[in-house]
C-alpha cells in the first residue's frame, strides 16, 4: 500500500474531518472511498467512449431517442 500526502485548504480538511465523523469513519477511509467512486466514473467514462468509437452514430441516437420514447411513457 502507498502513501500520499496532499495538501489542502484548513477549511476543506476540517469539512472532510466532519464528514468522515458523520460517517463513522477515519478522514483516510473517507478519501479511499471517494477515490473509488472517481476511479469508477473515470473507467465508465473511457469504457463508454470505447464502445462509442467502436460503435455507429446512428445507431447510438436512434438507442437514445427509443430510451426517451419508453422513458415518456
Amino acid at each position: 500500500m502507498s502513501t500520499l500526502t496532499i495538501r489542502l485548504p484548513d477549511d476543506k480538511h476540517e469539512r472532510l474531518k466532519a464528514l468522515a465523523k458523520r460517517r463513522h469513519m477515519s478522514v483516510n477511509k473517507l478519501i479511499e472511498e471517494l477515490s473509488t467512486q472517481a476511479l469508477a466514473e473515470y473507467d465508465m467514462e473511457n469504457r463508454f467512449r470505447l464502445l462509442a468509437a467502436r460503435g455507429s452514430r446512428e445507431r447510438g441516437l436512434a438507442l437514445l431517442d427509443k430510451l426517451d420514447e419508453q422513458l415518456g411513457d
